[in-house]
């Protein structure tokens, strides 16, 4: 009887975490479309124009997913440093510790991924960065932090590409240069994802307006960024510096992405905040189990890629090799049940755990926790050891 009552409690416990009052499960399920966003991008054929044809549709994936993450993990970041209401500054310096911490421990899980020689732009050793970047903002406000995300967006497509030109990327190293600081991922636009995710994370995001806001917001980035970027085509059609800056193409850093896409992730976590206060939530709950592991998710599905890879065609890095197997299926399939048995049965994704008990050993306890603030279960989207996985 023991047994049975100890695994009832067990599962209790996990449901609770899971499908709590104190967690925002909308985000989970953001987290868990980004995840999967991402891993159609690198395995499925998204090389199209898109268009109103439905086939074409899989593109959107391309680049957003990835800027979608960034967005989230800047939601992580406020929601574990008070939310609405930043950490004082008596308790900012614990925080800020184990966020630099996380973002070392990610850094390496990065180095680890790209030495795979798994054909994908690794994300964490951007995200590293980006965690160390965001060290300063902290206890700064929704307001401020939004009004931050904007300039920089506004200035930084227009140095990018003279960044990009620079002669280390092309000498001698630069390639592994690149790989060492996420250069795909440039973090000197995309502090502006973090920062606007930060923002996000600092409204009362369990209230139908503030999420209503979200959506509308966003779609007003949407429609601003890729309307222009429609508009000054023809201007930009030669090429050149003009070229670089003003397009929405993905990965570009260009102005027209960074505000159209970056529009795009705020009201994905706007829709899915909304659609999670309705009955769909429940069916929701696979891709919300994927999203509450984002780390084990990323992590896993590019090992499991390298060991296919290597197994089947000999060579880690033979990208059309392996989508002509086909394992964006069975790949989607086992990560969404194996996320949601474990969520549902253990609780925190592996890779969060052993991140998370970690930087407890080096750092200390959580600050929210520490001073008597909600504790895990109520930290936000995530326990609050969760944010160092890729949001």
């Amino acid at each position: 009887m023991a047994p049975a009552s100890g695994l009832t409690a067990r599962l209790g416990r996990s449901w609770t975490r899971f499908d709590g009052p104190g967690r925002l499960v909308g985000v989970d399920l953001a987290r868990g479309l980004a995840v999967i966003g991402m891993l159609a991008a690198h395995l499925l054929d998204t090389e199209r124009v898109l268009t109103p044809d439905p086939e074409t549709w899989i593109t959107v994936v391309n680049g957003r997913s990835s800027i979608l993450f960034a967005t989230l993990a800047g939601v992580s970041i406020a929601l574990v440093t008070g939310g609405p209401r930043p950490l004082d500054p008596a308790r900012r310096p614990r925080a800020a510790a184990r966020l630099a911490m996380r973002g070392a421990l990610l850094w390496v899980i990065g180095l680890l991924l790209v030495l795979t020689g798994v054909p994908v732009y690794v994300i964490l050793p951007a995200y590293a960065l980006l965690f160390v970047l965001a060290l300063p903002f902290l206890g700064m406000g929704a307001r401020g932090l939004f009004l931050t995300a904007g300039a920089l967006a506004l200035v930084m497509p227009w140095i990018q590409p003279v960044l990009d030109a620079a002669p280390i990327w092309s000498g001698l190293g630069g390639d592994e240069l690149a790989a060492l600081v996420g250069w795909n991922y440039p973090f000197t636009v995309w502090i502006a994802f973090l920062l606007a995710g930060m923002g996000v994370g600092r409204l009362d995001l369990r209230r139908a307006p503030e999420q209503a806001l979200l959506v509308l917001g966003g779609v007003s980035l949407m429609l601003a960024g890729y309307g222009f970027a429609l508009a000054t085509a023809p201007l930009v059609s030669g090429g050149g510096y003009l070229a670089a800056v003003l397009t929405a193409e993905d990965h570009s850093s260009g102005l027209w992405e960074v505000i159209g896409s970056g529009g795009f992730a705020i009201t994905a976590i706007g829709l899915c905040l909304l659609l999670c206060r309705t009955p769909l939530r429940w069916l929701a709950i696979p891709l919300r189990a994927v999203g509450s592991m984002p780390l084990t998710a990323y992590v896993l599905q590019l090992v499991v890629w390298a060991v296919v890879a290597l197994a089947v065609l000999g060579d880690t890095s033979d990208l059309y090799g392996v989508r002509e197997l086909g394992l964006f299926g069975p790949l989607t399939l086992g990560l969404i049940v194996g996320c949601t048995v474990w969520a549902l049965t253990i609780g925190r994704g592996p890779l969060e755990a052993v991140v998370d008990a970690v930087v407890r050993a080096v750092v200390g306890p959580d600050a929210v926790t520490r001073a008597g603030g909600p504790g895990p279960a109520s930290a936000g989207p995530v326990a609050s050891g969760d944010v160092g996985g890729p949001r």
